[in-house]
């Protein structure tokens, strides 16, 4: 039975499979028993890493290009596309440019936003995540690793981390690995609070790369590292924000809100 209505569920990707079956995996799932009156699609945006588990794991993930082929190829006529995106940067930028590019005048298109676009999202957002961080003891610093972008949009970390304060999580930050705040900054301001040890986790939709080699790596300059240079314990806690199965619902409600 042809399905003139479709989902595109867009995500960076990852090459840590574990993680990938616990987030991008997981919310693919949701996706598709949430709206089983849709076709559900999906497209990676990081050829480096489609071309890693192709190689590697002979798993094919779509391009966008590719998924977008497919999709004028099945006569699809109202397309929804999702981003697993956690903000409006530039990999949200380029996708929208590159689906646009290969439209057809019989498929009208519809954007989701990503996770972190209003206001509300980002209270939604952070009520979901510290949450799952409600046991660590008060006396404890809770840092999380964002990842940052040269976009002006950026500032959403800074605005994620004034939040915090003004929810009364005084003792949590939120830094980035390729922006600010970066280490830094994060290490002066945990100094502040002189906590009795420091807690680090990804504030990323997967556990990968970042959270496993930059936060919780052996390294010198990884952040569990150089806290632990800084005089503290340290805990790392590697899990990716697409784990949570309240971050996964807040993507289902932007999916629903495009619906309407």
């Amino acid at each position: 039975m042809k399905q003139p209505k479709a989902i595109l569920l867009i995500s960076f990707g990852t090459s840590y499979l574990e993680s990938k079956k616990k987030t991008i995996d997981k919310i693919l799932d949701d996706v598709t028993n949430a709206f089983s009156n849709y076709k559900i699609y999906q497209a990676w945006t990081s050829k480096v890493i489609i071309r890693i588990l192709k190689e590697r794991d002979n798993i094919c993930i779509p391009t966008i290009e590719e998924a977008m082929t497919q999709i004028l190829a099945d006569g699809i006529t109202d397309l929804i596309v999702q981003p697993t995106h956690l903000i409006n940067g530039l990999e949200n930028e380029a996708m929208k440019d590159t689906i646009l590019s290969m439209a057809s005048p019989e498929l009208a298109i519809h954007f989701g936003d990503p996770l972190l676009t209003s206001t509300e999202d980002n209270h939604l957002v952070l009520n979901a995540v510290m949450k799952e961080f409600s046991e660590i003891p008060p006396e404890d610093a809770l840092v999380f690793m964002g990842h940052g972008t040269t976009h002006y949009v950026n500032s959403v970390y800074a605005a994620l981390d004034y939040t915090l304060k003004d929810m009364g999580h005084t003792n949590t930050f939120m830094g980035t690995v390729e922006a600010y705040p970066n280490l830094d900054a994060l290490i002066r301001q945990v100094g502040r609070v002189n906590p009795k040890r420091v807690h680090l986790a990804p504030f990323m939709l997967v556990a990968g790369d970042h959270a496993n080699n930059d936060m919780a790596g052996k390294d010198e300059d990884s952040w569990k590292s150089r806290f632990e240079a800084a005089g503290y314990d340290v805990v790392c806690h590697i899990k990716g924000l697409g784990e949570y199965e309240n971050i996964r619902k807040i993507y289902l409600e932007h999916l629903r809100k495009e619906m309407e």
